[in-house]
């Protein structure tokens, strides 16, 4: 059996920004220890239920990734109101402060040492993690059906589960590093 899988590997820029928003949100009430990237000094005005709608936003934004790799850009730039509806208070206040939050992230986004470094800092692990599952696939006699798609997420989701769906994951880039040995049995899940 010949190898034909086919893996798409791409950091959306929607999930991403929900990673950026978790981490501002879980640094207001975290030593400085425990601080992660981006540190925004203000408080900000999150909703009550703030982890429940979270989950939410996250699931309705992966699964519409997940239908179509291109959506990411589409609901992060023609849907910008969703983040801020879906997760903040809603006063002029708090939309000054999303509209900040929103802007920080796009500016380093697009720098550098955002969208295109998190691509790029896995190729090599990448390169492995294709050959590994590729061949882990072709012994077992398992033929893929379809691309399998994987979201790169810059850090880790702590407030969602990421589960594998079919022909799709959402991979934080240190699992890449730190449960390599762990990403090709992971994926094989999602080939089904």
């Amino acid at each position: 059996m010949e190898n034909s899988l086919l893996m798409r590997t791409e950091a959306p820029y929607a999930l991403n920004f929900l990673i950026y928003i978790q981490n501002i949100y879980l640094n207001q009430n975290r030593n400085e220890e425990e601080l992660r990237f981006p540190y925004y000094p203000s408080k900000v005005a999150f909703k009550e239920e703030f982890d429940l709608d979270y989950k939410n936003l996250w699931d309705k934004v992966s699964q519409r990734i997940s239908d179509h790799h291109s959506n990411g850009v589409k609901i992060f730039y023609e849907e910008k109101d969703l983040f801020y509806q879906s997760l903040f208070v809603n006063n002029s206040d708090s939309l000054k402060e999303f509209n900040e939050i929103y802007k920080s992230f796009k500016v380093w986004w697009g720098s550098f040492a955002g969208h295109f470094a998190v691509e790029r800092s896995i190729d090599e692990k990448c390169e492995k993690l294709y050959v590994e599952l590729a061949s882990s696939l072709t012994q077992k006699g398992i033929e893929p059906q379809k691309e399998l798609s994987i979201s790169l997420v810059y850090d880790e989701c702590l407030l969602v589960n990421l589960e594998v769906f079919s022909y799709f994951a959402i991979l934080p880039i240190k699992d890449f590093f730190v449960k390599h040995n762990e990403l090709a049995p992971k994926l094989q899940k999602c080939i089904y």
